[in-house]
């Protein structure tokens, strides 16, 4: 009997053990005992989570709201795949950024293609599937978007995401091909627009955009990975310039020597303020290194990784929201 119960209790404890593991994947994404490995480990776990939706082609016009409040409405007989309509059940997969920290964790940023940095208003990416397979990106009648926005009666610019820049597998923002109007503004705190193409859509202006521009040059010492490409695609290190009180996000990313990385030529605004932030996840590590810089003419920055923990390279994207 002793033995029958002690048998017994050993099965609880190993359903209760299994459970509790599996609960524990389940909230993070991440199977215990695994090491992040490399920064598209990162943005895998910390990343804005895609929001999906599905819906039948009978529906359209329909409208559909993100998470954070950007409402998109797809017109009927507007969807084609192959260059012919398509029908039936679909599934729109959107990613949404609005805060800086996002674009950060998510591995994307508001660098115009020249290099020059972009405030962002928000962002988005929007693809629609059938049965797994996306369908054609330029549509046959644009979609609306509506953008929430605080700066209720300005201005803002449109831009559609080219994310292998010049081959580059790095993210850059251009001016819409298909239809798209390049300038809009704010009215009852929402930014109302159409655009033909999915994809990455961003609302943005120049950052500082009369300032005299220059080169910037920043140095990692100890930077044990290389540096990442668009949305941790590749690599383990990326480099940031945060403006202070601007929702710009400037990856800096062409690398220069040895362990060097530089801006664009000639694109950064001198005069302006940031926050020089640099960190890499390689092989279940973590390094960090940040310095507040103003930029001066051909500014030449010195950052020092060094090894941290991953709770504090999160507290530190975390605070470039109030920075």
């Amino acid at each position: 009997m002793k033995k029958q119960l002690l048998t017994a209790a050993l099965m609880l404890g190993s359903i209760l053990f299994f459970e509790a593991c599996k609960k524990d994947k389940d909230n993070n994404n991440v199977t215990p005992g695994t090491t992040m490995n490399n920064m598209g480990d990162f943005v895998k776990k910390h990343g804005v989570p895609r929001q999906t939706f599905s819906f039948n082609t009978s529906e359209l016009p329909k409208t559909f709201t993100l998470a954070q409040g950007t409402k998109i409405t797809i017109q009927a007989n507007s969807l084609m795949m192959n260059g012919a309509p398509v029908t039936g059940d679909l599934k729109l997969n959107a990613y949404e950024i609005m805060k800086r920290s996002d674009a950060v964790y998510t591995g994307t940023n508001t660098n115009h293609v020249s290099g020059a940095p972009l405030i962002s208003d928000g962002f988005f990416f929007l693809d629609i599937t059938k049965d797994g397979i996306s369908i054609d990106k330029n549509l046959a009648i644009p979609y609306n978007v509506q953008m929430p926005t605080p700066r209720e009666g300005e201005f803002t610019n449109l831009w559609v995401g080219d994310t292998d820049l010049n081959g580059t597998g790095q993210m850059g923002w251009a001016l819409p091909l298909n239809g798209g109007v390049d300038s809009i503004k704010a009215v009852d705190s929402v930014f109302n627009f159409s655009m033909r193409d999915l994809g990455w859509v961003n609302c943005d202006v120049f950052y500082a955009s009369s300032n005299p521009k220059t080169t910037v040059t920043v140095t990692l010492t100890n930077n044990p990975g290389a540096l990442a490409s668009f949305m941790g695609g590749g690599g383990e290190t990326f480099v940031f310039f945060c403006a202070q009180g601007e929702n710009v996000v400037a990856q800096i990313y062409t690398p220069v020597g040895t362990n060097g990385v530089k801006s664009y030529d000639n694109s950064m605004p001198i005069g302006t303020s940031g926050r020089l932030l640099a960190f890499c996840i390689k092989d279940g590590k973590f390094h960090l290194a940040k310095q507040d810089v103003t930029i001066t003419a051909n500014l030449s920055a010195t950052l020092n990784m060094e090894e941290t923990t991953e709770a504090n390279i999160q507290s530190e994207i975390d605070a470039l929201d109030g920075y």
